[in-house]
């Protein structure tokens, strides 16, 4: 067990054929579009059902559920702290092939986290397959007195394969002398925008749990140098009433070779 605290950017299927008309429509020089489109990371988005593009529905398998109550094995607890358990995924229904950060080929990440403000402690858990498990209880005893956990609405997800740019593609070579010189940045954010929401099937996603990708922060990314995005939690897929954005980074080393301890979490609201 491990404990925690046809394809672009190497996965996610992309029309070459859209992208190129696309940019066409919209103006933008095949290059600019090609040197955008090589600067993007593959993701998954997590969504309710009534989220997803109506054309991936049918065919929808389920992969994750928010909040509930944990299912640990024989001597394993609640984390210190007693954050609340937000995520559980199952990662045997993720679709394979489609990220550029490897995660188990099976069992269940349990993420536990605080949504709401700055959490005392963050832990990630990987329960192998197999692995003989029992619901925790959301009450504990502490000084003589009874406490509960906090637990979220369990709502189920589904997985919707995606593309994400970096944040700073538009200092790309060709895309700088492109706004540089007569270039329509309401165009260029046009074609972006085509393109993501082709790459989700149609419809990009808004607020939602992301795995993979180049994280969409409301501060200053925390996915640079050798660190990269394991997960982004939008508080409000979590919970309708909270605004934060949750963040887990790591190396692709550490991600790889689970070594969820090393990971960092960040919150920001």
């Amino acid at each position: 067990m491990s404990v925690a605290h046809g394809t672009i950017a190497g996965m996610t299927s992309i029309d070459e054929r859209f992208v190129h008309e696309a940019a066409a429509e919209y103006g933008v020089p095949g290059p600019v579009a090609q040197e955008l489109v090589a600067r993007s990371r593959p993701c998954l988005y997590l969504v309710p059902l009534e989220e997803m593009p109506p054309s991936l529905r049918e065919n929808a398998r389920p992969a994750a559920r928010t909040g509930g109550l944990p299912a640990l094995p024989d001597g394993v607890d609640w984390p210190e702290g007693r954050e609340p358990l937000v995520l559980s995924v199952d990662c045997a229904a993720l679709p394979h092939d489609v990220l550029d950060i490897e995660l188990p080929a099976d069992g269940h990440l349990l993420f536990f986290t605080g949504i709401e403000y700055p959490p005392e402690s963050s832990m990630l858990l990987h329960i192998p397959a197999g692995t003989r498990t029992t619901e925790r209880s959301a009450t504990y005893e502490f000084h003589g007195e009874t406490n509960q956990v906090r637990v979220y609405e369990a709502r189920t997800l589904y997985p919707v394969a995606g593309l994400t740019f970096d944040s700073d593609r538009q200092e790309g070579p060709q895309t700088r002398a492109f706004l540089d010189g007569d270039g329509d940045e309401d165009a260029l954010d046009s074609f972006e925008e085509a393109v993501l929401d082709m790459a989700s099937g149609g419809h990009r996603p808004g607020v939602c749990v992301q795995v993979g990708g180049f994280s969409d922060p409301w501060d200053m990314p925390p996915d640079e140098g050798d660190l990269v995005l394991f997960a982004q939690m939008a508080g409000q897929a979590i919970d309708h009433n909270v605004f934060t954005m949750n963040l887990i980074v790591g190396t692709r080393e550490d991600i790889a070779s689970r070594r969820y301890a090393d990971l960092r979490y960040e919150q920001q609201y």
